[in-house]
């Protein structure tokens, strides 16, 4: 069981104006999943303040699996994957790729979708919208695949060609 953080990422949220909808749909999939959910946060639209929290779980808490939920549409103060490229060390395309290919089947607005993934020490990081609808249909596209992921990036695997 690998241990997993959600950040949700939303002004109003993090205000207390909006309740939270999307960080727990994401952590009872994650649960569903076998993840051990250690962190929630909720924190505004600020760069520095998701760098910050990503850096945190990362390094300072050695979370493997940290999922975050908005901020990655078109707005001016949407910065959750600037802030993810930031602080990765590795990018890993294939599992946005894969996401907006699959939200494509539901609505063609999935290309506007900026989500971003990467590596940072021995922690994947994984951009999600913040709509709860959308952010659930994407992480269930991806989930089956990033236990194989963690295992390798956590030496517990060494093979990601062979399919398991």
């Amino acid at each position: 069981m690998y241990s997993a953080a959600v950040i949700t990422v939303s002004d109003k949220g993090s205000a207390g104006l909006r309740e939270d909808t999307a960080g727990p749909a994401v952590e009872e999939i994650l649960k569903a999943a076998g993840y051990e959910i250690v962190y929630t946060s909720i924190i505004p639209d600020e760069a520095e303040i998701i760098k910050d929290e990503l850096i945190k779980t990362a390094d300072e808490m050695q979370i493997a699996l940290v999922v975050t939920t908005g901020g990655t549409g078109f707005s001016k103060r949407d910065v959750t994957p600037e802030a993810t490229i930031a602080v990765c060390e590795k990018l890993t395309p294939g599992i946005p790729e894969a996401m907006r290919a699959e939200s494509m089947k539901v609505t063609n607005r999935a290309i506007l979708s900026r989500m971003a993934a990467g590596i940072r020490g021995e922690t994947l990081i994984v951009n999600l919208p913040g709509s709860p609808k959308a952010a659930k249909e994407n992480l269930l596209t991806v989930v089956p695949s990033l236990e194989h992921g963690l295992d390798i990036l956590r030496g517990n695997k060494h093979d990601c060609a062979v399919n398991s």
